[in-house]
Protein backbone atom coordinates (compact mmCIF):
# COMPACT_ATOMS: atom_id res chain seq x y z
CA UNK A 1 0.00 0.00 0.00
CA UNK A 2 0.89 3.75 -0.88
CA UNK A 3 0.72 6.44 2.25
CA UNK A 4 0.75 9.95 1.90
CA UNK A 5 0.90 12.91 4.77
CA UNK A 6 0.38 16.46 2.94
CA UNK A 7 1.52 19.20 5.31
CA UNK A 8 1.61 22.94 5.30
CA UNK A 9 4.73 24.26 6.58
CA UNK A 10 5.41 28.10 7.39
CA UNK A 11 8.89 30.00 6.75
CA UNK A 12 10.98 27.52 6.16
CA UNK A 13 14.25 27.71 4.30
CA UNK A 14 14.67 26.38 0.39
CA UNK A 15 17.87 25.02 1.30
CA UNK A 16 16.05 22.75 3.78
CA UNK A 17 14.30 20.64 0.72
CA UNK A 18 17.10 20.85 -1.63
CA UNK A 19 15.68 23.88 -3.69
CA UNK A 20 18.26 26.77 -4.57
CA UNK A 21 16.67 29.99 -3.49
CA UNK A 22 15.35 31.95 -5.77
CA UNK A 23 16.02 35.65 -7.09
CA UNK A 24 13.91 38.95 -6.39
CA UNK A 25 15.31 42.04 -7.95
CA UNK A 26 18.41 40.23 -7.75
CA UNK A 27 18.04 39.08 -3.75
CA UNK A 28 17.85 35.37 -2.70
CA UNK A 29 14.97 34.89 -1.21
CA UNK A 30 15.81 32.08 1.43
CA UNK A 31 12.11 31.72 3.06
CA UNK A 32 9.15 30.54 1.74
CA UNK A 33 5.44 28.68 2.88
CA UNK A 34 5.78 24.87 1.30
CA UNK A 35 3.19 22.27 1.21
CA UNK A 36 4.81 19.09 1.06
CA UNK A 37 4.36 15.45 0.84
CA UNK A 38 6.04 12.56 3.00
CA UNK A 39 5.21 9.35 1.20
CA UNK A 40 5.27 5.73 2.31
CA UNK A 41 5.45 2.73 -0.42
CA UNK A 42 5.24 -0.27 1.44
CA UNK A 43 5.69 -4.16 0.17
CA UNK A 44 5.41 -7.14 2.48
CA UNK A 45 5.71 -11.05 1.66
CA UNK A 46 6.09 -13.98 2.97
CA UNK A 47 6.02 -17.98 3.89
CA UNK A 48 4.61 -19.58 6.51
CA UNK A 49 4.97 -23.75 7.02
CA UNK A 50 3.78 -25.48 10.13
CA UNK A 51 3.84 -29.63 10.51
CA UNK A 52 2.46 -30.99 13.36
CA UNK A 53 2.93 -34.91 14.67
CA UNK A 54 2.30 -36.89 17.53
CA UNK A 55 3.89 -40.30 19.14
CA UNK A 56 2.30 -42.11 22.06
CA UNK A 57 2.04 -39.36 24.69
CA UNK A 58 4.39 -36.62 22.73
CA UNK A 59 3.33 -33.80 20.32
CA UNK A 60 5.68 -31.89 18.15
CA UNK A 61 5.45 -28.91 16.61
CA UNK A 62 8.00 -27.85 13.87
CA UNK A 63 7.94 -24.66 11.87
CA UNK A 64 9.16 -22.28 9.32
CA UNK A 65 8.30 -18.74 8.51
CA UNK A 66 10.62 -16.21 5.68
CA UNK A 67 9.45 -12.25 5.37
CA UNK A 68 10.89 -9.65 4.07
CA UNK A 69 9.59 -6.10 4.17
CA UNK A 70 10.12 -3.11 2.13
CA UNK A 71 9.89 0.77 2.95
CA UNK A 72 10.23 3.08 -0.07
CA UNK A 73 10.45 6.70 2.14
CA UNK A 74 10.18 9.85 0.05
CA UNK A 75 9.18 13.76 0.44
CA UNK A 76 8.29 16.17 -2.29
CA UNK A 77 7.35 19.61 -2.32
CA UNK A 78 4.09 20.53 -4.29
CA UNK A 79 3.72 24.24 -3.92
CA UNK A 80 5.47 27.59 -2.65
CA UNK A 81 4.19 30.48 -1.95
CA UNK A 82 7.39 32.23 -3.48
CA UNK A 83 7.97 30.43 -6.50
CA UNK A 84 5.73 28.72 -8.57
CA UNK A 85 6.89 24.64 -8.44
CA UNK A 86 5.91 23.32 -11.59
CA UNK A 87 6.19 19.21 -11.05
CA UNK A 88 6.70 17.99 -7.26
CA UNK A 89 10.35 18.22 -6.04
CA UNK A 90 11.85 15.28 -4.46
CA UNK A 91 13.97 16.25 -1.69
CA UNK A 92 14.48 12.85 -0.22
CA UNK A 93 14.20 9.06 -1.38
CA UNK A 94 15.38 6.38 1.37
CA UNK A 95 14.88 2.57 1.02
CA UNK A 96 14.39 0.45 4.22
CA UNK A 97 14.01 -3.09 3.36
CA UNK A 98 14.04 -6.00 6.68
CA UNK A 99 14.42 -9.96 6.09
CA UNK A 100 13.49 -12.37 8.73
CA UNK A 101 14.06 -15.68 8.41
CA UNK A 102 12.81 -18.69 11.70
CA UNK A 103 12.74 -21.71 12.70
CA UNK A 104 11.27 -23.47 15.46
CA UNK A 105 10.47 -26.24 17.14
CA UNK A 106 8.08 -27.17 19.94
CA UNK A 107 7.25 -30.53 22.14
CA UNK A 108 4.60 -31.39 24.83
CA UNK A 109 5.08 -34.65 26.61
CA UNK A 110 2.74 -36.35 29.29
CA UNK A 111 4.41 -37.90 32.02
CA UNK A 112 1.53 -39.71 33.53
CA UNK A 113 -1.53 -38.80 34.28
CA UNK A 114 -1.09 -35.03 35.40
CA UNK A 115 2.44 -33.78 34.65
CA UNK A 116 3.22 -32.29 31.23
CA UNK A 117 6.63 -31.21 30.39
CA UNK A 118 6.91 -28.49 26.89
CA UNK A 119 9.70 -26.74 25.15
CA UNK A 120 9.88 -23.92 22.39
CA UNK A 121 13.19 -23.65 21.01
CA UNK A 122 13.17 -20.75 18.25
CA UNK A 123 15.77 -19.61 16.49
CA UNK A 124 15.53 -16.26 14.01
CA UNK A 125 17.76 -14.29 11.99
CA UNK A 126 16.98 -10.63 11.29
CA UNK A 127 18.42 -8.33 8.93
CA UNK A 128 18.26 -4.59 8.66
CA UNK A 129 18.95 -2.15 5.79
CA UNK A 130 18.21 1.38 5.81
CA UNK A 131 19.65 3.97 3.07
CA UNK A 132 19.25 6.84 5.04
CA UNK A 133 16.55 9.13 7.14
CA UNK A 134 15.08 11.80 6.23
CA UNK A 135 16.25 14.36 8.45
CA UNK A 136 19.65 12.26 8.57
CA UNK A 137 20.43 11.64 4.45
CA UNK A 138 23.92 10.07 5.78
CA UNK A 139 23.25 7.26 7.86
CA UNK A 140 23.13 3.88 6.32
CA UNK A 141 22.59 0.93 8.41
CA UNK A 142 23.24 -2.54 7.43
CA UNK A 143 22.98 -4.97 10.47
CA UNK A 144 22.31 -8.85 11.23
CA UNK A 145 21.09 -10.22 14.21
CA UNK A 146 20.55 -13.63 15.37
CA UNK A 147 18.47 -14.48 18.32
CA UNK A 148 17.92 -17.67 20.44
CA UNK A 149 14.30 -17.63 21.75
CA UNK A 150 13.63 -20.56 23.98
CA UNK A 151 10.57 -21.42 26.75
CA UNK A 152 10.22 -24.33 28.55
CA UNK A 153 8.24 -25.76 31.24
CA UNK A 154 6.27 -27.90 33.51
CA UNK A 155 2.04 -27.98 34.22
CA UNK A 156 0.95 -30.53 36.99
CA UNK A 157 -2.93 -30.77 36.07
CA UNK A 158 -5.38 -32.79 38.37
CA UNK A 159 -9.31 -32.78 38.67
CA UNK A 160 -10.00 -28.88 39.62
CA UNK A 161 -6.36 -27.52 40.13
CA UNK A 162 -3.96 -26.99 37.81
CA UNK A 163 -0.30 -25.39 38.63
CA UNK A 164 2.74 -24.69 35.79
CA UNK A 165 6.60 -23.15 35.96
CA UNK A 166 8.17 -21.24 33.20
CA UNK A 167 10.87 -19.72 31.64
CA UNK A 168 11.53 -18.04 28.39
CA UNK A 169 14.26 -15.31 26.96
CA UNK A 170 13.32 -13.26 24.36
CA UNK A 171 15.09 -10.90 22.32
CA UNK A 172 14.19 -8.11 19.93
CA UNK A 173 15.86 -6.02 17.47
CA UNK A 174 15.35 -1.89 17.41
CA UNK A 175 12.75 -0.56 15.52
CA UNK A 176 13.79 1.55 12.42
CA UNK A 177 13.17 5.26 14.10
CA UNK A 178 15.93 4.08 17.06
CA UNK A 179 18.82 3.32 14.68
CA UNK A 180 18.89 7.08 13.69
CA UNK A 181 20.25 8.19 17.44
CA UNK A 182 23.51 8.31 15.50
CA UNK A 183 26.37 7.19 13.64
CA UNK A 184 28.76 6.67 16.69
CA UNK A 185 25.77 5.84 19.31
CA UNK A 186 23.73 2.71 17.39
CA UNK A 187 20.89 0.66 19.50
CA UNK A 188 21.58 -2.30 21.01
CA UNK A 189 18.81 -5.53 21.36
CA UNK A 190 16.56 -5.85 23.74
CA UNK A 191 16.89 -9.08 25.79
CA UNK A 192 14.36 -10.63 28.18
CA UNK A 193 14.17 -13.39 30.59
CA UNK A 194 10.66 -13.69 31.89
CA UNK A 195 10.13 -16.46 34.79
CA UNK A 196 6.09 -17.15 35.81
CA UNK A 197 4.93 -19.47 38.43
CA UNK A 198 1.12 -20.18 38.32
CA UNK A 199 -1.85 -21.93 40.25
CA UNK A 200 -5.63 -22.03 39.17
CA UNK A 201 -8.89 -23.67 40.38
CA UNK A 202 -11.52 -24.34 38.83
CA UNK A 203 -14.99 -25.86 39.65
CA UNK A 204 -18.55 -25.62 38.23
CA UNK A 205 -19.00 -22.33 39.81
CA UNK A 206 -16.02 -20.40 41.02
CA UNK A 207 -12.60 -20.30 38.87
CA UNK A 208 -9.51 -18.87 40.53
CA UNK A 209 -6.29 -17.93 39.32
CA UNK A 210 -2.37 -16.57 40.96
CA UNK A 211 0.34 -15.88 38.97
CA UNK A 212 3.81 -14.59 39.98
CA UNK A 213 5.70 -13.20 37.42
CA UNK A 214 9.44 -11.79 36.93
CA UNK A 215 10.71 -10.12 34.04
CA UNK A 216 14.75 -9.10 33.78
CA UNK A 217 15.27 -6.63 30.86
CA UNK A 218 18.87 -6.06 29.34
CA UNK A 219 19.35 -2.98 27.30
CA UNK A 220 15.36 -1.94 27.08
CA UNK A 221 14.52 0.82 24.84
CA UNK A 222 13.05 3.40 26.59
CA UNK A 223 12.90 7.41 25.77
CA UNK A 224 15.23 9.18 28.17
CA UNK A 225 15.25 12.39 26.65
CA UNK A 226 17.93 12.33 24.89
CA UNK A 227 18.12 13.76 21.44
CA UNK A 228 19.78 12.12 18.25
CA UNK A 229 22.49 13.75 15.40
CA UNK A 230 19.48 16.01 14.11
CA UNK A 231 17.93 16.68 17.64
CA UNK A 232 14.90 14.34 17.82
CA UNK A 233 13.91 12.70 20.58
CA UNK A 234 15.17 8.91 20.54
CA UNK A 235 15.07 6.05 22.64
CA UNK A 236 18.26 4.64 24.33
CA UNK A 237 19.11 1.74 26.14
CA UNK A 238 19.46 0.72 29.71
CA UNK A 239 21.73 -1.37 31.13
CA UNK A 240 18.71 -3.32 33.91
CA UNK A 241 14.82 -3.17 34.10
CA UNK A 242 12.69 -5.16 35.94
CA UNK A 243 8.79 -6.17 36.15
CA UNK A 244 7.85 -8.32 39.21
CA UNK A 245 4.60 -8.50 39.94
CA UNK A 246 1.63 -10.80 41.37
CA UNK A 247 -1.97 -11.05 39.43
CA UNK A 248 -4.80 -12.91 40.64
CA UNK A 249 -8.13 -13.75 38.93
CA UNK A 250 -11.84 -14.66 40.18
CA UNK A 251 -14.85 -15.38 38.48
CA UNK A 252 -17.99 -16.64 40.30
CA UNK A 253 -21.38 -18.43 38.95
CA UNK A 254 -24.24 -17.80 41.79
CA UNK A 255 -26.64 -18.59 39.50
CA UNK A 256 -28.06 -18.89 36.20
CA UNK A 257 -28.85 -15.23 36.32
CA UNK A 258 -26.07 -13.59 38.13
CA UNK A 259 -22.30 -14.01 37.79
CA UNK A 260 -19.05 -12.01 38.68
CA UNK A 261 -15.87 -11.66 38.67
CA UNK A 262 -12.36 -9.56 37.63
CA UNK A 263 -8.86 -9.67 38.20
CA UNK A 264 -6.31 -7.21 40.22
CA UNK A 265 -2.28 -7.09 39.69
CA UNK A 266 0.29 -5.88 41.73
CA UNK A 267 3.59 -5.04 40.45
CA UNK A 268 6.70 -2.72 40.79
CA UNK A 269 8.35 -1.58 37.07
CA UNK A 270 12.09 -0.50 38.36
CA UNK A 271 14.94 1.06 35.96
CA UNK A 272 18.18 0.65 37.25
CA UNK A 273 21.02 3.47 36.32
CA UNK A 274 18.45 5.67 34.54
CA UNK A 275 20.31 9.00 32.86
CA UNK A 276 17.85 11.58 32.19
CA UNK A 277 19.15 14.52 29.65
CA UNK A 278 17.42 17.34 29.98
CA UNK A 279 17.51 20.59 27.29
CA UNK A 280 19.95 23.85 27.73
CA UNK A 281 18.39 26.18 26.28
CA UNK A 282 21.05 28.79 28.55
CA UNK A 283 23.87 26.94 27.48
CA UNK A 284 23.16 24.88 24.85
CA UNK A 285 23.47 21.07 24.83
CA UNK A 286 21.81 19.05 27.17
CA UNK A 287 22.24 18.67 31.23
CA UNK A 288 22.80 15.01 32.34
CA UNK A 289 21.05 13.60 35.60
CA UNK A 290 21.52 10.10 37.21
CA UNK A 291 19.20 8.09 38.75
CA UNK A 292 20.22 4.79 40.56
CA UNK A 293 16.98 3.56 40.81
CA UNK A 294 13.66 4.80 39.07
CA UNK A 295 9.91 3.59 37.82
CA UNK A 296 9.56 2.70 34.37
CA UNK A 297 6.96 5.59 32.56
CA UNK A 298 3.53 4.02 31.71
CA UNK A 299 3.61 1.15 34.17
CA UNK A 300 0.93 1.12 37.05
CA UNK A 301 1.31 -0.29 40.26
CA UNK A 302 -1.97 -1.51 40.98
CA UNK A 303 -4.50 -2.47 37.95
CA UNK A 304 -7.77 -3.68 39.03
CA UNK A 305 -11.02 -4.81 37.11
CA UNK A 306 -14.23 -5.89 37.86
CA UNK A 307 -17.55 -7.50 36.67
CA UNK A 308 -21.25 -8.10 37.33
CA UNK A 309 -23.43 -10.04 34.65
CA UNK A 310 -27.07 -10.26 34.95
CA UNK A 311 -29.01 -12.41 32.92
CA UNK A 312 -33.24 -12.02 33.95
CA UNK A 313 -33.86 -13.52 30.67
CA UNK A 314 -32.43 -15.65 27.61
CA UNK A 315 -32.85 -12.78 25.67
CA UNK A 316 -31.42 -9.84 27.55
CA UNK A 317 -27.89 -9.32 29.74
CA UNK A 318 -26.69 -6.63 31.60
CA UNK A 319 -23.25 -5.91 32.87
CA UNK A 320 -21.57 -3.39 34.72
CA UNK A 321 -17.82 -2.95 34.44
CA UNK A 322 -15.43 -1.53 36.51
CA UNK A 323 -11.71 -0.72 36.44
CA UNK A 324 -9.24 1.10 38.33
CA UNK A 325 -5.73 2.08 37.63
CA UNK A 326 -3.19 3.56 40.26
CA UNK A 327 -0.71 6.46 39.31
CA UNK A 328 1.40 6.22 36.31
CA UNK A 329 4.81 8.53 35.52
CA UNK A 330 4.95 10.25 31.97
CA UNK A 331 8.10 9.53 31.71
CA UNK A 332 11.00 7.71 34.05
CA UNK A 333 12.15 9.64 36.41
CA UNK A 334 9.23 9.04 38.87
CA UNK A 335 8.64 12.58 39.29
CA UNK A 336 5.25 12.94 40.56
CA UNK A 337 5.05 15.99 38.82
CA UNK A 338 5.15 14.43 35.83
CA UNK A 339 2.90 11.92 36.57
CA UNK A 340 -0.88 11.10 35.65
CA UNK A 341 -4.16 10.84 38.42
CA UNK A 342 -4.96 7.76 39.62
CA UNK A 343 -8.33 7.14 38.33
CA UNK A 344 -11.95 5.13 38.50
CA UNK A 345 -14.17 4.60 35.82
CA UNK A 346 -17.43 2.35 35.25
CA UNK A 347 -19.37 1.31 32.37
CA UNK A 348 -23.01 0.09 32.03
CA UNK A 349 -23.83 -2.38 28.57
CA UNK A 350 -27.05 -3.73 27.95
CA UNK A 351 -27.79 -6.08 25.28
CA UNK A 352 -31.43 -7.65 24.18
CA UNK A 353 -31.39 -10.34 21.49
CA UNK A 354 -34.13 -9.80 18.90
CA UNK A 355 -35.32 -12.77 16.97
CA UNK A 356 -36.04 -12.12 13.12
CA UNK A 357 -37.04 -14.93 10.32
CA UNK A 358 -33.77 -15.09 8.19
CA UNK A 359 -31.37 -14.44 10.65
CA UNK A 360 -29.94 -16.72 13.64
CA UNK A 361 -29.49 -13.57 15.41
CA UNK A 362 -30.69 -9.95 15.38
CA UNK A 363 -28.57 -8.31 19.17
CA UNK A 364 -28.71 -4.96 19.96
CA UNK A 365 -26.51 -3.03 22.41
CA UNK A 366 -26.37 -0.31 23.94
CA UNK A 367 -23.72 0.61 25.76
CA UNK A 368 -23.30 3.89 28.56
CA UNK A 369 -19.88 4.40 29.18
CA UNK A 370 -18.08 6.59 32.48
CA UNK A 371 -21.19 6.62 34.66
CA UNK A 372 -20.01 8.91 36.95
CA UNK A 373 -18.64 11.12 34.03
CA UNK A 374 -15.07 10.76 35.71
CA UNK A 375 -12.68 13.42 34.37
CA UNK A 376 -9.30 11.35 34.05
CA UNK A 377 -5.83 11.02 31.62
CA UNK A 378 -5.24 8.30 30.83
CA UNK A 379 -2.09 8.96 28.68
CA UNK A 380 0.28 11.74 27.83
CA UNK A 381 3.77 13.35 27.78
CA UNK A 382 6.08 15.85 29.03
CA UNK A 383 9.69 17.17 28.44
CA UNK A 384 11.68 19.60 30.39
CA UNK A 385 14.27 22.10 30.14
CA UNK A 386 16.01 24.91 31.33
CA UNK A 387 15.76 28.28 30.86
CA UNK A 388 16.86 31.78 32.72
CA UNK A 389 18.44 29.51 35.32
CA UNK A 390 14.98 27.49 36.00
CA UNK A 391 14.06 24.17 34.91
CA UNK A 392 10.73 24.14 33.40
CA UNK A 393 8.59 21.05 33.00
CA UNK A 394 5.70 20.76 30.53
CA UNK A 395 2.87 18.54 30.88
CA UNK A 396 0.54 17.36 28.09
CA UNK A 397 -2.57 15.16 28.73
CA UNK A 398 -5.19 13.27 26.25
CA UNK A 399 -8.32 13.77 28.47
CA UNK A 400 -10.77 11.18 27.84
CA UNK A 401 -14.58 11.56 27.29
CA UNK A 402 -17.18 12.38 30.10
CA UNK A 403 -19.98 10.31 30.12
CA UNK A 404 -21.28 9.07 26.83
CA UNK A 405 -23.42 6.36 25.18
CA UNK A 406 -23.21 4.42 22.12
CA UNK A 407 -25.81 1.75 20.58
CA UNK A 408 -24.51 -1.59 18.31
CA UNK A 409 -26.80 -3.33 16.22
CA UNK A 410 -25.14 -7.14 15.03
CA UNK A 411 -26.83 -9.18 12.38
CA UNK A 412 -25.53 -12.72 12.24
CA UNK A 413 -27.04 -15.38 9.65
Amino acid sequence: PVVSQSRYKANERFSKYGLIPPLQNGVAIEKSDFIRQLWLDNFFYGNNNTLQFQLKNTEWTVGTSISRYQGEHYGKVIWSSISAIKNPHSWYNNRATKSEGMLYVKQLTQLGNAIYLFYDLQIRQVHYQINGFRNNPLLFVDNNYTFFNPKVGITYSKKTWRAYASFSRGAKEPNRDDFEAGTIEQPRAELLNDLELGLERKTKKLTTALTLYHMNYKNQLILTGKINDVGAYTRTNVSTSRRIGLEMEASLLVNKWFSTGGNVSFSRNTVEGLEEYIDDYDNGGQLRKFYNQSTLAFSPATLLNHYIRINPTKKIEASIFSRYVSRQFLDNTANLNRSLDPFFVQDLRISYSIPVKGLSQVLVIAQLNNLTNTKYEPNGYTFSYIYGGTITTENYFFPMAGTNYMLTINLKR
